[in-house]
């Protein structure tokens, strides 16, 4: 098939575009980044673009049988006003882009969303069917959603993926938190009583691939690990794993006061569950915590 990654360069997009080239794929990757590591592979294209603006590059996203869209400027920053207002535009204009370049119809778009859609919610459980929260990350979500389903009255059929924080070798949350833990600095965010939804960048990979595959997946999918977990016990895994303690706990004013904002996303609790792909039929490799860290540490 012919597919368009927006966001091809970033950590999942990177990893999403080697493993649809080794399937047999036509991949063409968009993104801002000057070059990528792919473009000498005979079945893969890139364009630097800024996907915020229509161009060109429409015309890829035009011939495409499917449509992953990745794009979003990072939340692992400091929130001014500005920036806030940068993760917006990076997702809403490129995928009314997208929308836009799609309608001829007939194609498969996967959007990316997240689990800040749900807000944080205690120890409610969240399927799909839950209700979205009301902060920011979540109004965002919700607005998110509704441009990628703009796609559908054109005859085209979209997924929702919700993201969970995703773990893996070479970018991610792991890139953040490995060097603290390393040098004994690592511990609990907060209470650490927060639920932490979370999914190894293989099983993120192999959902996005299982969901292409499915003829009838449409709609919101949760793409998280089944096993929920409190952020307490997340961090006194990852310092088993690394043969570290976990016992410099993050207090939530400290957090509050050094990163602002953006704090509210890693003290959020999302007890999140994958329940739509799992009766679906998806199968999880690394459905627990503990061997999905081995794993990525054995890698790193």
């Amino acid at each position: 098939m012919k597919i368009v990654i927006t966001g091809a360069s970033g950590f999942v997009g990177a990893a999403l575009s080697r493993a649809l080239l080794e399937a047999g794929h036509q991949v063409t990757g968009l993104g801002r980044s000057a070059t990528h590591p792919l473009e000498s592979h005979p079945s893969f294209v890139w364009h630097a673009v800024d996907t915020t603006l229509p161009g060109d590059w429409q015309a890829a996203v035009a011939a495409a049988d499917v449509v992953v869209n990745l794009t979003g400027a990072t939340l692992f920053k400091r929130w001014t006003r500005a920036y806030k207002q940068t993760i917006v535009d990076s997702r809403l204009k490129t995928t009314a882009n997208l929308v836009e370049a799609m309608a001829g119809g007939g194609k498969l778009l996967l959007s990316t969303s997240a689990v800040g859609y749900y807000g944080s919610r205690g120890d409610a459980p969240l399927t799909e069917a839950a209700s979205p929260g009301d902060d920011f990350l979540a109004r965002l979500a919700v607005e998110w959603e509704r441009a990628a389903l703009a796609a559908e009255d054109q005859g085209n059929r979209v997924v929702l993926m919700r993201f969970g924080v995703v773990l893996g070798v070479g970018g991610g949350a792991m890139a953040q938190m490995l060097p603290a833990f390393r040098w004994f600095a690592g511990g609990p965010l907060g209470s650490g009583r927060q639920w932490f939804a979370w999914i190894h960048l293989d099983d993120l990979i192999a959902a996005v691939q299982f969901l292409m595959a499915q003829e009838g997946a449409a709609g919101a999918y949760n793409v998280c690990s089944p096993e929920a977990i409190r952020q307490k016990d997340f961090a006194h895994t990852l310092g088993s794993v690394l043969g570290r303690p976990a016992v410099l706990p993050a207090p939530s004013p400290i957090l509050r006061l050094v990163l602002g904002e953006f704090a509210n996303v890693i003290l959020a609790s999302q007890h999140v569950q994958p329940r739509r792909l799992v009766e679906g039929g998806f199968a999880f490799r690394f459905a627990g915590l503990a061997s999905a860290l081995a794993d990525i540490v054995r890698r790193v």
